[in-house]
């Protein structure tokens, strides 16, 4: 079975919550945090897949059409891929928040997909996010954890936490090659 690494969208690849940005409604509010590019090309070069598993509830909202979320998604790819680095898949939920969908995180469903697609062991996989729904997510999933963001919650049990993508991924690689 493979091994992944699950990655949040906003806040861990992205800017969010900034003098910029404040939500990413278009391309043009798209800004790669520094060193995620480094980051996830390290993973990739370490043979483990790269997912971003992402809450879009603007879409659920009518804050954002789902073709603009696809084009924000497009931006994002390619900027990593000119940087070397790789996202294998990208897996969304649309719903508004308090649906009660079961993909939406904490929900596991988006997790769980990516899983059986690609023969994915989410007992040997880790899921990186900036709050606590991410993290919960990862761990009813069956995953380890990772805490990352410069406003991190000390409530939220993750297995690890750091500042950037970057400074967890040679905790990541560690953990993956277990």
């Amino acid at each position: 079975m493979n091994r992944a690494v699950f990655l949040d969208r906003d806040g861990v690849i992205n800017e969010i919550l900034t003098k910029r940005v404040k939500f990413v409604n278009e391309p043009a509010d798209f800004y790669i945090l520094k060193g995620v590019p480094e980051a996830i090309k390290q993973i990739n070069d370490a043979g483990f897949y790269v997912f971003v598993v992402t809450n879009q509830g603007g879409i659920g909202l009518g804050f954002l059409k789902e073709e603009m979320l696809l084009r924000i998604h497009h931006k994002m790819i390619s900027e990593l891929k000119e940087k070397g680095a790789r996202i294998d898949d990208v897996a969304y939920c649309a719903h508004k928040p308090n649906a009660g969908c079961l993909c939406r995180k904490p929900g596991t469903q988006m997790l769980i997909e990516l899983a059986n697609t690609y023969n994915i062991n989410l007992n040997h996989s880790v899921m990186v996010g900036d709050r606590e729904p991410d993290i919960e997510a990862g761990k009813a999933a069956g995953c380890k954890t990772v805490l990352v963001g410069e406003r991190i919650q000390k409530r939220v049990r993750a297995n690890a936490m750091f500042q950037t993508l970057q400074e967890a991924t040679a905790w990541i690689l560690n953990e993956l090659q277990q």
